[in-house]
Protein backbone atom coordinates (compact mmCIF):
# COMPACT_ATOMS: atom_id res chain seq x y z
CA UNK A 1 0.00 0.00 0.00
CA UNK A 2 3.21 2.23 1.00
CA UNK A 3 5.03 1.52 -2.43
CA UNK A 4 4.03 4.41 -3.89
CA UNK A 5 5.93 6.36 -0.77
CA UNK A 6 9.34 3.88 -1.31
CA UNK A 7 8.23 1.65 0.73
CA UNK A 8 8.08 -2.42 -0.52
CA UNK A 9 6.03 -5.25 1.35
CA UNK A 10 8.22 -6.48 3.39
CA UNK A 11 9.84 -3.42 5.04
CA UNK A 12 6.16 -1.61 5.33
CA UNK A 13 5.09 -4.83 7.21
CA UNK A 14 7.92 -4.70 9.50
CA UNK A 15 7.55 -0.75 9.87
CA UNK A 16 4.12 -1.74 10.90
CA UNK A 17 5.25 -4.64 13.25
CA UNK A 18 7.06 -1.94 14.96
CA UNK A 19 4.17 0.14 15.18
CA UNK A 20 2.73 -2.21 17.24
CA UNK A 21 5.13 -1.57 19.82
CA UNK A 22 9.39 -1.97 20.49
CA UNK A 23 10.58 -5.08 18.71
CA UNK A 24 13.91 -6.75 18.25
CA UNK A 25 14.75 -8.43 15.47
CA UNK A 26 13.86 -12.22 16.21
CA UNK A 27 10.43 -10.74 17.85
CA UNK A 28 9.87 -9.50 14.03
CA UNK A 29 10.68 -12.39 12.55
CA UNK A 30 8.53 -14.67 15.15
CA UNK A 31 5.40 -11.96 14.02
CA UNK A 32 5.70 -11.60 10.57
CA UNK A 33 6.81 -15.08 9.30
CA UNK A 34 10.34 -13.48 7.48
CA UNK A 35 13.80 -14.66 7.84
CA UNK A 36 16.60 -12.75 9.83
CA UNK A 37 18.10 -11.47 6.85
CA UNK A 38 14.70 -9.95 5.44
CA UNK A 39 13.67 -8.18 8.23
CA UNK A 40 17.81 -6.67 8.60
CA UNK A 41 17.22 -5.59 5.11
CA UNK A 42 14.25 -4.10 5.80
CA UNK A 43 15.58 -2.45 9.19
CA UNK A 44 17.79 -0.78 7.22
CA UNK A 45 15.90 0.68 4.74
CA UNK A 46 13.53 2.20 7.43
CA UNK A 47 16.70 3.72 9.10
CA UNK A 48 17.91 5.45 5.85
CA UNK A 49 14.12 7.11 5.83
CA UNK A 50 14.65 7.80 9.11
CA UNK A 51 11.44 5.67 10.17
CA UNK A 52 12.99 3.85 12.73
CA UNK A 53 15.59 4.66 15.75
CA UNK A 54 16.63 2.64 19.12
CA UNK A 55 14.22 2.27 21.84
CA UNK A 56 15.01 4.75 24.14
CA UNK A 57 12.78 3.05 27.19
CA UNK A 58 13.65 -0.99 25.68
CA UNK A 59 17.41 -1.01 25.41
CA UNK A 60 18.59 -3.37 22.42
CA UNK A 61 14.37 -3.05 20.89
CA UNK A 62 13.63 -0.62 18.26
CA UNK A 63 10.73 2.08 18.06
CA UNK A 64 8.78 3.73 14.97
CA UNK A 65 8.41 6.83 14.18
CA UNK A 66 4.81 7.71 14.49
CA UNK A 67 3.00 7.59 10.97
CA UNK A 68 2.01 11.20 11.36
CA UNK A 69 5.74 12.08 11.33
CA UNK A 70 6.90 9.57 9.14
CA UNK A 71 4.69 9.97 6.40
CA UNK A 72 5.65 13.27 6.24
CA UNK A 73 8.90 12.82 5.79
CA UNK A 74 8.10 10.34 2.86
CA UNK A 75 6.17 13.19 1.11
CA UNK A 76 8.60 15.68 2.16
CA UNK A 77 11.38 13.41 0.20
CA UNK A 78 9.31 12.77 -2.68
CA UNK A 79 8.70 16.38 -3.24
CA UNK A 80 12.21 17.06 -3.33
CA UNK A 81 12.82 14.38 -5.42
CA UNK A 82 9.83 15.82 -7.95
CA UNK A 83 11.70 19.52 -7.57
CA UNK A 84 14.96 18.25 -8.35
CA UNK A 85 13.53 16.61 -11.32
CA UNK A 86 12.02 19.82 -12.57
CA UNK A 87 15.19 21.36 -12.00
CA UNK A 88 17.45 19.02 -14.19
CA UNK A 89 14.56 18.98 -16.79
CA UNK A 90 14.68 23.08 -16.63
CA UNK A 91 18.23 22.61 -17.27
CA UNK A 92 18.39 19.84 -20.12
CA UNK A 93 15.85 22.74 -22.15
CA UNK A 94 17.97 25.60 -21.64
CA UNK A 95 21.12 23.51 -22.33
CA UNK A 96 19.04 22.35 -25.50
CA UNK A 97 18.12 26.44 -26.52
CA UNK A 98 21.87 27.25 -25.72
CA UNK A 99 23.08 24.44 -28.15
CA UNK A 100 20.71 24.83 -30.84
CA UNK A 101 21.34 29.20 -30.78
CA UNK A 102 24.91 28.35 -31.15
CA UNK A 103 24.72 25.69 -33.94
CA UNK A 104 22.19 28.26 -35.83
CA UNK A 105 24.58 31.37 -34.96
CA UNK A 106 27.81 29.29 -36.35
CA UNK A 107 25.41 27.93 -39.77
CA UNK A 108 24.18 31.36 -40.20
CA UNK A 109 26.67 33.83 -38.55
CA UNK A 110 25.92 36.76 -36.21
CA UNK A 111 22.97 38.63 -37.29
CA UNK A 112 22.58 36.64 -40.67
CA UNK A 113 18.80 36.92 -41.82
CA UNK A 114 18.04 32.83 -42.13
CA UNK A 115 19.47 32.38 -39.08
CA UNK A 116 16.86 33.08 -36.56
CA UNK A 117 19.50 35.09 -34.34
CA UNK A 118 20.03 38.86 -33.87
CA UNK A 119 22.44 40.00 -31.77
CA UNK A 120 21.94 43.56 -29.76
CA UNK A 121 24.81 45.61 -28.20
CA UNK A 122 23.91 47.44 -25.42
CA UNK A 123 21.17 48.56 -23.18
CA UNK A 124 20.07 51.83 -25.45
CA UNK A 125 20.38 49.02 -28.82
CA UNK A 126 18.20 46.37 -26.33
CA UNK A 127 15.85 49.26 -25.39
CA UNK A 128 15.20 50.32 -29.07
CA UNK A 129 14.85 47.29 -30.17
CA UNK A 130 12.36 45.88 -27.33
CA UNK A 131 10.07 49.18 -27.92
CA UNK A 132 9.61 48.23 -31.33
CA UNK A 133 8.52 44.45 -30.37
CA UNK A 134 6.48 45.86 -28.23
CA UNK A 135 4.59 47.87 -30.47
CA UNK A 136 4.19 44.84 -32.53
CA UNK A 137 3.12 42.23 -29.59
CA UNK A 138 -0.96 41.39 -29.78
CA UNK A 139 -1.82 38.63 -28.17
CA UNK A 140 0.58 37.39 -25.52
CA UNK A 141 3.66 38.79 -23.54
CA UNK A 142 5.32 36.34 -21.33
CA UNK A 143 8.88 37.92 -19.36
CA UNK A 144 11.36 36.29 -16.66
CA UNK A 145 12.27 39.80 -14.24
CA UNK A 146 15.48 38.57 -12.42
CA UNK A 147 17.48 41.21 -10.40
CA UNK A 148 15.16 41.36 -7.75
CA UNK A 149 13.74 44.79 -6.21
CA UNK A 150 13.48 47.07 -9.45
CA UNK A 151 14.77 50.68 -9.54
CA UNK A 152 12.00 53.52 -8.76
CA UNK A 153 13.23 54.82 -12.10
CA UNK A 154 12.33 51.04 -14.14
CA UNK A 155 9.18 50.81 -12.88
CA UNK A 156 8.09 54.69 -13.44
CA UNK A 157 8.93 53.99 -17.46
CA UNK A 158 7.33 50.46 -17.43
CA UNK A 159 4.09 51.41 -15.97
CA UNK A 160 2.24 53.44 -18.69
CA UNK A 161 4.03 50.91 -21.49
CA UNK A 162 2.24 47.91 -19.49
CA UNK A 163 -1.10 49.82 -19.02
CA UNK A 164 -0.80 50.40 -22.99
CA UNK A 165 -0.42 46.32 -23.49
CA UNK A 166 -3.10 45.37 -21.60
CA UNK A 167 -5.56 47.72 -22.86
CA UNK A 168 -4.97 46.49 -26.11
CA UNK A 169 -5.67 43.12 -24.66
CA UNK A 170 -2.65 41.49 -24.77
CA UNK A 171 -2.15 38.88 -22.12
CA UNK A 172 0.42 39.11 -19.45
CA UNK A 173 2.47 37.00 -17.27
CA UNK A 174 5.70 37.88 -15.69
CA UNK A 175 7.87 36.11 -13.08
CA UNK A 176 9.63 38.07 -10.51
CA UNK A 177 12.06 36.65 -8.34
CA UNK A 178 11.12 35.93 -4.15
CA UNK A 179 12.63 38.44 -2.88
CA UNK A 180 10.72 41.56 -4.52
CA UNK A 181 8.46 40.46 -1.37
CA UNK A 182 10.56 41.97 1.33
CA UNK A 183 10.39 45.05 -1.45
CA UNK A 184 7.24 47.53 -0.57
CA UNK A 185 7.86 49.58 -3.95
CA UNK A 186 8.03 46.59 -6.15
CA UNK A 187 5.40 44.89 -4.93
CA UNK A 188 3.16 47.80 -5.14
CA UNK A 189 3.98 47.83 -8.71
CA UNK A 190 3.99 44.24 -9.11
CA UNK A 191 -0.01 44.68 -7.13
CA UNK A 192 -0.79 47.66 -9.54
CA UNK A 193 0.35 45.47 -12.80
CA UNK A 194 -2.50 42.43 -11.32
CA UNK A 195 -5.17 45.01 -11.20
CA UNK A 196 -4.40 46.21 -14.83
CA UNK A 197 -5.16 42.06 -15.75
CA UNK A 198 -1.46 41.41 -15.98
CA UNK A 199 -0.71 37.74 -13.89
CA UNK A 200 2.13 38.08 -11.54
CA UNK A 201 4.31 35.48 -9.88
CA UNK A 202 7.20 35.05 -8.07
CA UNK A 203 9.76 32.42 -7.34
CA UNK A 204 13.57 31.73 -5.81
CA UNK A 205 15.65 31.87 -8.97
CA UNK A 206 15.65 32.45 -12.53
CA UNK A 207 17.51 31.13 -15.58
CA UNK A 208 18.19 34.56 -16.97
CA UNK A 209 16.27 37.70 -18.33
CA UNK A 210 13.84 36.88 -21.20
CA UNK A 211 10.72 37.90 -22.77
CA UNK A 212 8.57 36.23 -25.28
CA UNK A 213 6.45 38.34 -27.61
CA UNK A 214 3.37 35.97 -29.28
CA UNK A 215 5.00 33.06 -29.11
CA UNK A 216 6.95 34.19 -32.76
CA UNK A 217 9.56 35.85 -30.83
CA UNK A 218 12.37 36.05 -27.59
CA UNK A 219 14.70 37.99 -26.43
CA UNK A 220 17.27 37.22 -24.17
CA UNK A 221 20.06 38.37 -22.25
CA UNK A 222 23.46 37.38 -23.36
CA UNK A 223 25.46 37.79 -20.19
CA UNK A 224 23.34 36.92 -16.76
CA UNK A 225 26.04 38.96 -14.70
CA UNK A 226 25.29 41.83 -16.82
CA UNK A 227 21.65 42.27 -18.27
CA UNK A 228 22.67 45.47 -20.22
CA UNK A 229 25.59 44.15 -21.91
CA UNK A 230 23.72 42.76 -24.64
CA UNK A 231 21.08 40.29 -25.47
CA UNK A 232 19.97 37.87 -28.60
CA UNK A 233 16.62 38.08 -30.28
CA UNK A 234 15.50 34.29 -31.37
CA UNK A 235 13.08 33.81 -34.10
CA UNK A 236 13.18 30.16 -34.65
CA UNK A 237 10.68 28.39 -34.27
CA UNK A 238 12.13 25.43 -32.64
CA UNK A 239 14.32 27.87 -30.26
CA UNK A 240 11.18 30.19 -29.66
CA UNK A 241 9.03 26.88 -28.46
CA UNK A 242 11.84 25.48 -26.65
CA UNK A 243 11.96 28.78 -24.53
CA UNK A 244 8.18 29.25 -24.16
CA UNK A 245 8.31 25.73 -22.70
CA UNK A 246 10.72 26.65 -19.92
CA UNK A 247 8.50 29.69 -19.26
CA UNK A 248 5.60 27.23 -18.67
CA UNK A 249 7.52 24.93 -16.40
CA UNK A 250 8.82 27.35 -13.86
CA UNK A 251 5.65 29.42 -14.28
CA UNK A 252 3.56 26.30 -12.97
CA UNK A 253 6.28 26.09 -10.01
CA UNK A 254 6.12 29.96 -8.96
CA UNK A 255 3.46 30.83 -6.49
CA UNK A 256 0.87 33.55 -7.08
CA UNK A 257 1.16 37.34 -5.83
CA UNK A 258 -0.88 37.17 -2.95
CA UNK A 259 -0.53 33.55 -1.71
CA UNK A 260 2.30 32.57 -0.71
CA UNK A 261 3.03 29.92 1.36
CA UNK A 262 3.71 30.24 4.47
CA UNK A 263 6.88 27.64 5.76
CA UNK A 264 6.01 25.20 8.63
CA UNK A 265 7.82 26.31 12.06
CA UNK A 266 12.12 24.31 11.42
CA UNK A 267 11.39 24.24 7.70
CA UNK A 268 13.23 25.71 5.03
CA UNK A 269 11.18 28.38 2.83
CA UNK A 270 11.43 28.61 -0.61
CA UNK A 271 14.47 31.12 -0.99
CA UNK A 272 16.48 29.35 2.09
CA UNK A 273 15.54 25.97 -0.04
CA UNK A 274 16.96 27.61 -3.30
CA UNK A 275 20.06 28.93 -1.45
CA UNK A 276 21.12 25.66 -0.31
CA UNK A 277 20.68 23.52 -3.43
CA UNK A 278 23.42 26.61 -5.07
CA UNK A 279 25.46 26.22 -1.89
CA UNK A 280 25.90 22.61 -2.79
CA UNK A 281 26.58 23.20 -6.19
CA UNK A 282 29.64 25.38 -4.86
CA UNK A 283 28.56 28.68 -5.66
CA UNK A 284 29.61 31.85 -3.96
CA UNK A 285 27.93 34.03 -1.56
CA UNK A 286 28.07 36.67 -4.52
CA UNK A 287 26.66 34.29 -7.15
CA UNK A 288 24.40 33.33 -4.93
CA UNK A 289 22.99 36.83 -4.15
CA UNK A 290 22.28 37.37 -8.32
CA UNK A 291 20.85 34.65 -8.48
CA UNK A 292 18.23 35.15 -5.67
CA UNK A 293 18.22 38.80 -6.63
CA UNK A 294 19.61 39.95 -2.63
CA UNK A 295 22.92 42.07 -1.58
CA UNK A 296 25.79 39.82 -0.87
CA UNK A 297 24.78 40.75 2.92
CA UNK A 298 21.51 39.05 2.48
CA UNK A 299 22.87 36.21 0.66
CA UNK A 300 25.40 35.61 3.70
CA UNK A 301 22.47 36.43 5.86
CA UNK A 302 20.63 33.75 4.80
CA UNK A 303 23.38 31.63 4.52
CA UNK A 304 23.71 32.12 8.12
CA UNK A 305 19.81 31.45 8.62
CA UNK A 306 20.87 28.06 6.88
CA UNK A 307 23.42 27.32 9.47
CA UNK A 308 20.99 27.98 12.57
CA UNK A 309 17.79 25.92 10.82
CA UNK A 310 20.18 22.88 10.21
CA UNK A 311 21.87 22.96 13.75
CA UNK A 312 25.22 23.39 12.04
CA UNK A 313 28.84 24.39 12.95
CA UNK A 314 30.04 24.77 9.05
CA UNK A 315 29.29 24.82 5.65
CA UNK A 316 30.13 20.62 5.37
CA UNK A 317 28.38 20.29 8.06
CA UNK A 318 25.09 21.69 7.17
CA UNK A 319 25.56 20.10 3.94
CA UNK A 320 25.46 16.86 5.61
CA UNK A 321 22.37 17.77 7.40
CA UNK A 322 20.64 18.77 4.78
CA UNK A 323 21.19 15.55 3.01
CA UNK A 324 20.37 13.73 6.43
CA UNK A 325 16.94 15.47 6.71
CA UNK A 326 16.17 15.05 2.50
CA UNK A 327 16.65 19.08 1.95
CA UNK A 328 19.14 17.52 -0.57
CA UNK A 329 19.90 14.57 -2.80
CA UNK A 330 22.69 11.62 -1.18
CA UNK A 331 25.96 11.61 -3.24
CA UNK A 332 25.86 8.66 -5.12
CA UNK A 333 27.02 5.49 -3.91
Amino acid sequence: MLDLLGLDTVTESVYRGILDGPQDVTDLCELLGLSEEQVRGALDRLSSMALIRPSTENSGQLHAVSPHVGMEVLLARQQAELARQQERLEASRAAAAQLILEYDGRRGGAGAPDSGVRYLDGIDSIRDHLAALRNEVTHELLTFAPGGPQTRANMDASRPLNQQLLERGVQMRTVYLDSIRSCPDTMEYARWLSEQGCQVRTTPSLPNRMIIYDRRAAVVAADTGNTAAGAVQLTSQGMVATLHTLFESVWQSAEPLESASRPVPGTLNRQQAEALRLLAQGHTDEAIATRLGVSPRTARRIASGLMDVLDAASRFQAGVHAVQRGYLPAAPG
